[in-house]
């Protein structure tokens, strides 16, 4: 996919342009938001600006993509593509918006890099980026067309139909299109965008599992980020749970997500913690609705059954199913295994497709888990709300 003498350059450049991603995004940030403030109004999520996560994963996907183009000369690295494009499509992102990144980036590039930034060097991996942004571009325009929207255009206004306290800090809101329109097409598993305007004007979007729903409805359960020492409290998660009331709209994306429930037979693992449960459950709600008779084993760790998010109705959708099993593990109190995930003395179904969901640090333990239990890499799946700084290997 690269031509050999820009591939000989990014293989000669990789380990200095890597050592300095963090710096060259950081860099590459602060200039556009400082020519361009307005597309923190609605497009990037100013929290993680703030924490340093954005810039981590713009780091990691670059230097990912070069890796991949470097040691897989004939392939597209479609699996890293696809998470960045579903995640953008639910952003509204369009095609414009690469040609800014494009300029700022490249701007940074000089700037950190000084006299090491060549034109050989810069071609080279201005090749790169075009490779990954035209990728990307044309699986954002296929998931556009999929949703039937024009290219960017996937918002409309819902309406707040029912809320539900699931625990002190959790709260799920029942939502039906508030101009009638059917549903748009939704696959066990995915993630709504939910763009809201703060208190001081500028509007933010973060992104909600579909944890529920019906034929007219759509169900999102949201967490509120309390403040802690490091990290203040989520702006959007907490305007939800203080000020969206039964009657409210709000501006809500068509569903996005590559991490999905598989079709067939094969036997199905789930594996969760927290708040991580609510992609899962929308898939156990599918299974029970389809009558599926698949082998699965659902599992899930928290800090206790007063936190468990939705704990009852996962138990009453296992039950409903002829072959599945549930598992829960407590850190504190009664009602389910004391401590963390442990898959010791659990039976691993042969040919089990994985999902995990929870976490970063629970998902890299627990991964590791079903490796020495014998699943495949391949066949382990995972969800990552926020910027992806995770992209396991085999």
């Amino acid at each position: 996919m690269l031509s050999t003498q820009s591939a000989e350059i990014v293989r000669a450049t990789l380990p200095v342009v890597g050592a300095h991603l963090d710096e060259i995004t950081a860099r590459f940030y602060t200039t556009m938001f400082a020519d361009r403030p307005e597309l923190l109004d609605g497009l990037f999520n100013r929290a993680n600006q703030a924490n340093g996560e954005q810039r981590r994963a713009l780091a990691g996907s670059i230097a990912g993509f070069a890796a991949a183009l470097l040691d897989h000369p004939d392939e597209r690295p479609d699996a890293l593509l696809s998470r960045i494009a579903h995640k953008h499509a639910s952003l509204a992102v369009t095609d414009d918006q690469y040609v800014i990144v494009h300029k700022y980036l490249f701007g940074a590039i000089a700037d950190v890099l000084g006299e090491a930034a060549t034109p050989e060097v810069v071609a080279a991996w201005d090749e790169v980026y075009w490779l990954m942004g035209g990728a990307l571009i044309a699986m954002e325009a296929r998931l556009y067309a999929e949703k039937g929207v024009a290219d960017g255009r996937t918002w409309r206004e819902w309406t707040v139909v029912d809320r539900r306290a699931e625990t002190p800090d959790v709260v799920s809101f029942v939502l039906r299109p508030s101009d009638g329109d059917p549903l748009p097409a939704l696959r066990p598993g995915q993630y709504v965008s939910v763009r809201m305007r703060m208190p001081d004007g500028i509007h933010q979007i973060r992104q909600y599992s579909v944890s529920g729903g019906d034929a007219h409805t759509r169900r999102i359960t949201v967490k509120r980020v309390r403040a802690t020492e490091n990290a203040p409290e989520g702006e959007m998660s907490t305007l939800l749970h203080t000020d969206t009331r039964v009657g409210d709209t709000l501006t809500v994306s068509a569903p996005f997500g590559d991490v999905v429930l598989s079709d067939g037979d094969r036997p199905l693992v789930f594996a969760t913690a927290g708040i991580g449960c609510t992609p899962v459950v929308g898939m156990l709600h599918h299974l029970a609705a389809t009558g599926a008779t698949r082998r699965v084993l659902a599992l899930h760790a928290d800090r206790s059954r007063a936190v468990h998010a939705l704990w009852k109705e996962t138990s009453e959708l296992v039950a409903a199913l002829p072959n599945a099993q549930q598992v829960v593990w407590y850190e504190e109190g009664e009602g389910g295994l004391a401590g963390q995930m442990d898959l010791g003395g659990l039976e691993i179904p042969a040919d089990a497709e994985v999902y995990l969901c929870g976490p970063l640090p629970f998902m890299r333990h627990v991964r590791a888990q079903f490796l020495t239990a014998g699943v495949a890499a391949r066949d382990i799946h995972y969800e990552v709300f926020g910027p992806d700084l995770w992209l396991p290997q085999d």
